[in-house]
């Protein structure tokens, strides 16, 4: 199963179980999505449960929203979060802060923000960027970046189920990638915990740190780190960015004495600044050598094939990011 078909079940399950499911978005009826998320949802269940917007981004995040606040549960899809900027007001002002400034009157906005985030392939600079640090920043919010199609279909089905707003951050160079899981992942009651990180590699030299696309390039440098270097590396795939699970990342470094962080959006208060002031303020004990961040460029996602690759962090940048964290480079 691709990360494309996982995020597609996890849908379909949710929209099969409750009523009040239903998605939105730009050519996800008729049209299967851009991307193919939504195939055969239309349809199956028709334009009561699948509707199809005009290109309005501040438009129909409102209406999800409004829809949210009275009771049904919206999946708001962006082609990308890219575009969300043009509605970031309903999410932020509208939604995110609904409960507090009406003093918990509204207690609960269950939607569902997805789309895909990050760099993609060509797409230049205003199709590229990560927003995983943005939207982590704000209270009210629940932020998740999953990895394969367990990270996609579990947590996606927490996140509908959620009375809480989810920003759900989808990698497009993710979508047709397979992965072998266990059949468990299929019970239509299966669901992964916000909030909570998982282990994908045991180590006991480093801990790497990563989220979404970049877990896959945290785990080929661990194996190219164990087969060439001896250095046996622990792999956290943080699948959420807030609640961030400090508690994970730390039991790990109190065991490994060193941290590496990996992400693919820009360094200056990215979700690697976040993971050095947690080291600063409840890790520093632990380390024996300085927190190593590998980011992205701090530059506008370049046109030019070679120089967006170079601007994207690769399997031998976090070698060398673990290599000078160890002292061995």
């Amino acid at each position: 199963m691709t990360v494309r078909q996982a995020l597609n079940s996890a849908m379909d399950d949710e929209i099969k179980r409750d009523p009040k499911v239903f998605l939105m978005g730009e050519e996800v009826a008729q049209f299967d999505g851009s991307y193919k998320v939504s195939k055969g949802l239309y349809k199956k269940y028709g334009a009561g449960r699948i509707w199809d917007t005009p290109i309005c981004e501040a438009g129909f995040s409102g209406l999800g929203v409004g829809a949210a606040l009275f009771g049904l549960r919206p999946i708001i899809e962006f082609m990308t979060w890219n575009f969300a900027m043009q509605g970031i007001d309903q999410l932020i002002n509208s939604c995110a802060k609904f409960c507090y400034m009406t003093g918990g009157d509204f207690s609960s906005c269950p939607i569902v923000f997805r789309g895909l985030n990050g760099p993609t392939a060509g797409a230049a600079a205003q199709h590229s960027q990560c927003f995983a640090a943005w939207y982590g920043s704000v209270p009210g919010l629940k932020v998740v970046a999953p990895w394969n199609c367990e990270d996609a279909r579990g947590l996606l089905k927490t996140a509908i189920r959620d009375n809480s707003p989810v920003i759900f951050l989808e990698s497009e160079l993710m979508y047709s990638v397979e992965f072998e899981f266990d059949k468990s992942v299929m019970d239509p009651d299966f669901t992964l915990p916000i909030g909570k990180a998982k282990i994908e590699r045991k180590g006991k030299d480093v801990t790497i740190v990563s989220y979404s696309k970049m877990v896959g390039t945290s785990l080929e440098a661990a194996a190219t780190l164990s087969k060439k270097h001896k250095v046996d590396a622990e792999v956290i795939n943080l699948r959420t960015i807030r609640p961030l699970d400090r508690k994970t990342i730390l039991e790990s470094v109190k065991k490994t004495s060193h941290i590496v962080s990996v992400e693919d959006g820009w360094p200056q208060s990215g979700i690697g600044a976040e993971i050095s002031a947690l080291m600063m303020e409840a890790g520093f004990d632990y380390l024996d050598a300085p927190h190593e961040r590998i980011t992205g460029a701090d530059v506008p996602m370049p046109y030019s094939v070679p120089l967006e690759k170079a601007a994207v962090p690769d399997t031998q940048n976090v070698i060398n990011g673990v290599l000078k964290a160890l002292n061995k480079k």
